[in-house]
C-alpha cells in the first residue's frame, strides 16, 4: 500500500466545498493507511464508516479514540516522544472538531509519505 502525502489546506476546503463528501473519503483513507502502517487490528476505512453511520456516531468517538492510539504509536516508530493523543482527539471530537482530528493524522501520515 502506498502512503499519499496529502495537501491539509486543500484536504479541508475540499471536505468543506463538498458538504463532506471529501471528509467521508479522507475517513476511509485515514482509517486504511493508520491502520496499515502501524499494523494492527480493526475495521477497515469502509466498514468504519458504515458502523460510524449505522449506530449515529458512537462508532465514530471509539474511531477517533483508535486513530489517536495509531498516531501515537506513528510517532513512536519514529523515535518521537508519544502523546495522550487517544483523550485528545476524544475530546476535540466532542466539541466537534473532528477535523482538528483529521489534519493531525493527515500530518502524521504525510510525515511516512515523505519518508
Amino acid at each position: 500500500m502506498t502512503i499519499k502525502e496529502r495537501n491539509l489546506a486543500v484536504s479541508i476546503i475540499l471536505s468543506i466545498v463538498t458538504c463532506g463528501i471529501y471528509g467521508l473519503y479522507w475517513f476511509v483513507k485515514l482509517t486504511d493507511e493508520t491502520k496499515y502502517l502501524t499494523g494492527t487490528d480493526g475495521a477497515d476505512g469502509i466498514v468504519a464508516l458504515l458502523l460510524t453511520l449505522v449506530t449515529c456516531g458512537i462508532y465514530g468517538w471509539y474511531w477517533n479514540y483508535k486513530l489517536g492510539e495509531r498516531v501515537d504509536m506513528l510517532k513512536k516508530n519514529r523515535g518521537q516522544e508519544s502523546t495522550s493523543s487517544p483523550v485528545l482527539f476524544i475530546i476535540l471530537a466532542i466539541f466537534g472538531l473532528g477535523i482538528v482530528n483529521y489534519v493531525i493524522a493527515q500530518s502524521e501520515l504525510n510525515n511516512y509519505a515523505n519518508a
